[in-house]
Parts: structure tokens; sequence; C-alpha cells
């Protein structure tokens, strides 16, 4: 069962168990059509969920474990089922139409039926045609030949454009996944040039074609994120801490007197960490690898010359 499908039976569970208070383990977990075990798991994490500041009084309270009997006691928000605003509807169909634009989804049709259905709830009330459209900027080619290339077990040769060298290269990779951060696609692949993995920014894919399967080394089919396999280095602002609290693998490996923090964060790729640093306006120095010192300084001085020179005093 994926993540998605756990979390929908999880949000439908609390009001369905304050509706028919008392019922047993058994009864609630042959309803839900999972077993005893499982439901047991999904109990023990409800109750360590709920509102942010998680204190004792802003948890969901269940008492399940004594006789086999389930009463809710505190259901927090979720005593019934949750209804979208027209706002978060149309939030929410704009990014799965957004979403439905990336190669590579096993789950396509579920996006696609999801958005139909969140169209058909929304009706006459908002008109869906005037909701705005996010274009990924991925070649409707290049989405097709992933797609393909992903289900079959084929190879691609790919033509790449990057954005910390002012060149474009053509790579024959074996794509292992698709997935999407921070609204952005990857391609994880095994690159044949380089031997080793190498995540590719899919609206800088300019062109791709399937070519024979290429065969990966296993531990590089196994390999379970999207990141280069490289650690950015960062010595941080205090203004810029955040960073660490949204970006999954970020850590302080030293606190600093100034205020400043050292931090190491997995790279999904160097184009990616320059990306990041830049967009942190001076409150972030790349200090490694080199390859990310390097990009941020191409970037930092492609910046300063479109203003052109200083004007002269005097």
């Amino acid at each position: 069962m994926s993540a998605a499908d756990r979390l929908a039976r999880l949000l439908a569970l609390v009001p369905w168990l304050v509706a028919h208070d008392g019922i047993t383990l058994d009864e609630a977990a042959a309803h839900f059509g999972i077993s005893g075990a499982e439901l047991e798991k999904d109990l023990w994490l409800l109750v360590v969920s709920g509102l942010p500041g998680h204190g004792p009084d802003q948890l969901v309270d269940i008492d399940f474990w004594d006789d086999g009997v389930i009463h809710v006691i505190d259901p927090q928000t979720l005593d019934r089922p949750l209804r979208l605003t027209d706002e978060e509807a149309m939030v929410l169909l704009v990014a799965l139409r957004t979403l439905a634009q990336v190669p590579g989804l096993a789950d396509r049709s579920a996006i696609l039926s999801a958005s139909a259905r969140l169209e058909s709830a929304l009706g006459t009330a908002v008109p869906t045609d005037a909701l705005p459209t996010v274009n990924v900027g991925i070649e409707q080619q290049v989405s097709e030949a992933i797609d393909s290339a992903l289900a079959h077990g084929r190879g691609l040769d790919i033509t790449y454009a990057s954005t910390t060298r002012d060149d474009v290269t053509e790579r024959v990779v074996a794509p292992l996944e698709v997935s999407v951060v921070d609204g952005v696609g990857y391609l994880q692949a095994w690159c044949t040039g380089a031997e080793a993995l190498r995540t590719f920014r899919l609206d800088r894919i300019l062109g791709a074609r399937e070519v024979d399967p290429v065969v990966p080394p296993e531990d590089a089919r196994a390999a379970p994120a999207p990141t280069s396999g490289q650690t950015a280095r960062l010595l941080v602002e205090p203004s810029s801490r955040w960073i660490t609290d949204v970006h999954r693998g970020a850590s302080v490996v030293e606190d600093r007197s100034d205020g400043r923090a050292l931090v190491e964060l997995p790279l999904l790729s160097v184009d990616w960490g320059v990306r990041l640093v830049m967009s942190l306006a001076g409150t972030v120095t790349a200090l490694a690898p080199a390859e990310l010192v390097d990009g941020v300084r191409a970037a930092t001085t492609a910046a300063l010359a479109a203003y052109g020179p200083a004007p002269r005093s005097g």
C-alpha cells in the first residue's frame, strides 16, 4: 500500500471511529479491509499526531489498548470528514494539473481521476477553465520518451543543458525514477559517461530518445533517494537557519559563537544547490563541494555582469 493510500485511510479513520464508539479492533479492521496489526499501527500513529505545538492537549487521543475496544477521547479537528473550501480545492487542482505533466509517475491515472472529481465538486462555483495553468517546461517528446523508457526498461539518449556551465551535453543513461521536489521534476539515472548516479532536471532535458537497455550496477538500482550522492556544506546566517527545517536530510553540524551555523545538506544536483544558495541572497555561503562553489561563483559573476559596468563618479 502506498503512503497516499494510508494517509487517506488515516483521515477517514478518526471520524468513522467517532461515529462507531465502542467498536472492537477486529470489527474496525474488517471494515477497512486491513489486518488487526495494521490497524493498531495506524492507531499508534494517530495518537502521536495533532495540531502544531504537539503538546498533550493538542494530540489525537484514542483509547484502544486495554480491552480491544476503541474509544476516541479527543479527535482534535478530525471528528467529521474533511471538506475542502473552494480556495483549497482550486489550489489542489492546479497542483494536480501540474503534477500530471511530469513523466514517469506510476499513479498518473489516480492524478487524473482526482482532478476530474475536484472539477466536478467545484461545479459552477469556480470556472475551472479560468484557473491558472502552470507549465513545468518539459517538452512533450521528452516526457513521452521518459515514460516509455521507464515502462519498458529501455535506456535514454538525452541532450542536457547545464545551468552552471554554458554547455549542452549528450548523455546515455539508464532511467531509474522520477521525483518532484519543491515543484521541480528530476530524473534519477545511471549515467554511462560518468559511470555514476546523476540527477537531471527535467526542464533542462532538451531532447530524449529511447536506446537499447542500459544495465546499471545493482547498488545503483537500489538507490533510495533522488540525490547526486554529494553533500553540500553551507555556512548559514541566523536569518536562514529555517532551511534545516524544510529541506530533507539537512543537519546542523556546528553552531558558531556569532550565531551562524555550519549545515550539511544532501544535494539533489549541483544546479539545484546553486539555485538554493542564490535564492538566499547572501545569507548562505557554499563551502563544498568544489562544483557547488564554482557554480555559485559563476552564477554570481553572470548576475553582476547583467547590470553592466558601474557608473563613473564625478
